[in-house]
């Protein structure tokens, strides 16, 4: 056989050989997180997860916002004392293994986990606590807006907590002034989550993109309006958790954009599915739909401290100017119900017996005269530059009712901006009006009424700048109520002062729709929209 023969034949088994191994099933496929993931039973099994979202993190330090693409990443990273149930708002133990509340409900002996350690390698233990909490206390609704929910800040008279005391290493007491029936959902809120002392002396202004808490997974990169990359918490003190060994969450703002990326293996979930997409998730083999507990409220929000948003019959008059039933029929596929009240109908205390303003142009016209404004007049409506699961689709809803606006002599200028700038100025009061919405963070009306719409959240959350006396007074003793039915009747009484006043047009409340790969497995959506991503793992 001549030497040229023989190369010949020698390359061709080579070539059978490498053939035969790729047919053997026990070859590769990339995926999503570019790692090599098994196509059988064997091989190394997927450990990233790429998340796709709308928009971007505004800070990673969860006090410091209301912003809750925040908190998708940072209920991630940190623990909080009490934690709700994996698909509900029930009260479970969290950094706090247990607890005990005195009779008269003002205070409550917290016994925490021992052997917890901060990302940072300090110890968790009830100085880190008193830490925390003198340090929301001790700011402002610009600093820390979520910290009013204990009725205001350091010197304030509505402030609940009284005194905060270290009992040992690993107990702590708090002292409240007056019974606070929220207490304890509060403490389970994402923005309440405890931050390492060390860290936070450290980095100072630069906590926010610096952030060290005890959660099972540790911050290790963020590129702005791109990715945040979360690696396994190897001494994560739940045994066992989490699964994965990271996670990336990537910003595509377009919701088709996501989708298409789903689809293509570049990702492995996403969230703000278009409800005109259902049937393309549906008829994907590889893809799985996700319907998230609905508890939230789309709304069109005036800012009453500008005219002539301060008038309340021009107010009424821009509620009858909507309709809601077609906004619902095009944008959400009938997936969504009318909003009457600033809370949803799951919420207990809701004012079923509010009657919704009806969809009404003469009526708006008449208010309007009334108010003086018979040849109507111009404004500003600013629409959400990102989807939400409230608001899928912001800027085609605007559209809708700058259309309907036009026909009782409105006529509104459709504006944007980027989604930090956007919550910025709306809470600033620097917009005629605004679409904005709230998912439920801790199941209790008091999270709706009072934190989006009672005085003392004005310069937080209350972006609408509306105050109400009687009202405020109505809140402050739903809050301190610790009958669950004379409470449910204060909030209903709450909705009717609000329906009247109408610091908002309330739109829609949204069955919010997600999707992932069929792999994904572990993956339970909560209520608040910001969910533990600790069980999550590829089947």
């Amino acid at each position: 056989m001549n030497k040229n023969l023989k190369v010949l034949l020698i390359a061709l088994l080579a070539v059978g050989l490498l053939l035969a191994g790729c047919s053997s099933g026990g070859g590769t496929k990339k995926s999503s997180s570019g790692k090599n993931q098994s196509s059988g039973d064997t091989g190394p099994k997927q450990d990233t997860l790429v998340y796709a979202r709308g928009g971007d993190s505004v800070t990673l330090d969860p006090i410091t916002t209301t912003e809750g693409e925040t908190f998708k990443v940072t209920e991630n990273i940190y623990d909080t004392l009490v934690s709700f149930g994996d698909s509900d708002t029930s009260t479970q133990p969290g950094l706090a293994a247990d607890w005990k509340i005195s009779d008269d409900s003002l205070t409550y002996t917290f016994n925490l986990q021992k052997g917890v350690k901060f990302h940072d390698g300090t110890d968790f233990n009830a100085e880190a606590v008193k830490y925390n909490f003198d340090r929301w206390a001790g700011g402002n609704e610009d600093q820390f807006p979520y910290y009013t929910m204990f009725g205001g800040y350091k010197g304030d008279e509505g402030h609940v907590i009284q005194e905060i005391k270290v009992v040992d290493e690993h107990a702590i007491e708090f002292i409240l002034k007056r019974p606070q029936a929220t207490f304890l959902v509060n403490l389970a809120m994402s923005c309440f989550g405890i931050a390492s002392p060390a860290a936070l002396e450290k980095y100072g202004e630069d906590y926010r993109k610096n952030p060290v808490g005890t959660g099972p997974f540790k911050f290790v990169e963020w590129k702005e309006n791109d990715t945040i990359t979360l690696a396994k918490n190897e001494n994560y003190w739940r045994k066992g958790f989490p699964k994965l060994n990271k996670v990336i969450y990537r910003v595509i703002p377009e919701n088709t954009a996501r989708l298409n990326a789903l689809a293509n293996g570049e990702i492995d979930m996403m969230d703000g599915l278009n409800y005109a997409e259902v049937a393309q998730v549906e008829g994907n083999e590889k893809l799985q739909l996700i319907e998230r507990p609905s508890m939230n409220v789309g709304y069109l929000g005036f800012t009453t401290t500008r005219k002539p948003f301060d008038n309340k019959l021009v107010r009424q008059a821009l509620n009858h100017a909507i309709d809601k039933e077609s906004i619902i029929e095009a944008f959400y596929a009938g997936m969504a119900e009318p909003a009457k009240n600033p809370m949803p109908p799951s919420i207990k205390g809701y004012n079923e017996e509010i009657e919704a303003y009806p969809y009404d142009l003469e009526k708006a016209k008449e208010l309007l005269k009334e108010a003086g404004y018979e040849k109507g007049f111009k404004m500003e409506l600013w629409a959400m530059p990102v989807a939400r699961l409230y608001m899928p689709e912001g800027q085609k809803v605007a559209e809708i009712i700058q259309e309907s606006f036009s026909k009782i002599g409105v006529q509104a200028e459709i504006k944007s901006v980027d989604w930090p700038t956007y919550l910025d100025k709306a809470k600033k009061g620097e917009f005629d009006a605004f679409m904005l919405g709230w998912t439920g963070d801790n199941g209790d009306a008091d999270n709706f009424l009072y934190t989006l719409l009672d005085k003392d959240s004005i310069g937080g959350s209350n972006y609408s700048r509306y105050a109400n006396d009687e009202l405020h007074d109505i809140l402050i003793q739903a809050q301190s109520e610790t009958d669950e039915e004379k409470r449910a009747e204060l909030y209903k009484q709450a909705q009717v002062i609000l329906h009247e006043d109408a610091p908002w047009v309330p739109l829609v409340h949204s069955r919010p729709l997600s999707a992932a790969v069929k792999e994904v497995s572990g993956y339970v959506p909560h209520p608040t929209g910001s969910e533990s991503l600790m069980k999550v793992e590829f089947k």
